[in-house]
């Protein structure tokens, strides 16, 4: 390392190693909190809400 001291800011790409670690681990708990949110989300379509939709769609054109 001390053979680069003058070309590479060890101290900057040290952070910038963390900063972007930091980033990533928190998008993949985001990520993770949104799948069991989506899990546990309840997906309850009315009955016939799918045919009526694709008869207004087909009908309207």
């Amino acid at each position: 390392m001390d053979k680069y001291k003058g070309r590479v800011n060890w101290a900057e790409e040290v952070r910038r190693f963390i900063e972007g670690t930091l980033r990533r681990l928190e998008a993949e708990t985001n990520f993770e909190l949104i799948l069991k949110r989506l899990e546990t989300a309840a997906w309850n379509v009315p009955a016939g809400f799918s045919t009526s939709s694709v008869r207004e769609d087909r009908d309207s054109s």
